[in-house]
């Protein structure tokens, strides 16, 4: 009983030193590693409950949990490549974010026109793209931002305005509007320096991010 006991605890150990290794890796590893430590954990605890060899457990419980960490990671990934093929060479930035989100950022020139919220036909393409093959349950989040010409009384409603009208064209197009969330964050959160032309033109973009359901 002893031994086992000894053994368990090892194997927590293990496993915890793998959950601190997962913090200096990039989203997708994080997510197989992070698995495969809580799987470790559960299989060593599970095992020596039941009478079995902890290490057996672990090697169990390790495999199931890199499976089930690597899920999202694969449907996102997927997704993440479909969209930079699609948007290849138009200055689109697809990435994916330190929190597992997978994000399209457009910037002014394929999405309104200075001071309007109207879709400009580029970036309709877009969304049609980004809509098509979405899984039913992935919530959607559209952000829109604003350079910093005018005061907030003008940059927060425009910025609101763009991304309410990006959700509807989503709507349009088959992902339900209660999936969608919008924000307006008008100037606040600049990429580049507004001191410039090509700095206020980088910062007038629409943020697209789509995410797992929160568990």
């Amino acid at each position: 009983m002893q031994r086992r006991t000894r053994s368990t605890v090892a194997s927590v150990l293990a496993a915890t030193l793998v959950l601190s290794a997962c913090q200096t890796m990039s989203p997708g590893q994080k997510g197989t590693a992070s698995g495969a430590a809580i799987g470790a954990v559960a299989g060593a605890a599970l095992s020596s409950a039941t009478g079995g060899r902890a290490g057996t457990g672990v090697l169990i419980g390790g495999a199931l949990g890199a499976l089930a960490g690597n899920l999202w990671s694969k449907r996102m990934e997927d997704k993440r490549l479909a969209m930079e093929r699609a948007t290849a060479g138009t200055g689109i930035q697809v990435e994916r974010t330190a929190d597992d989100q997978l994000k399209v950022s457009v910037p002014s020139d394929l999405s309104f026109d200075v001071g309007s919220a109207s879709l400009r036909p580029e970036l309709r393409g877009v969304l049609d793209q980004f809509a098509q093959g979405l899984d039913g349950s992935l919530a959607v989040r559209v952000i829109g931002h604003t350079d910093s010409s005018g005061g907030d009384a003008i940059n927060d409603p425009l910025s609101l305005r763009r991304a309410q009208t990006v959700r509807d064209y989503l709507d349009s197009r088959g992902v339900a509007a209660s999936r969608m969330t919008v924000e307006g964050r008008g100037s606040r959160e600049p990429v580049a320096d507004n001191a410039s032309e090509a700095g206020r033109a980088k910062n007038r973009r629409v943020e697209i991010l789509l995410r797992e359901p929160k568990a």
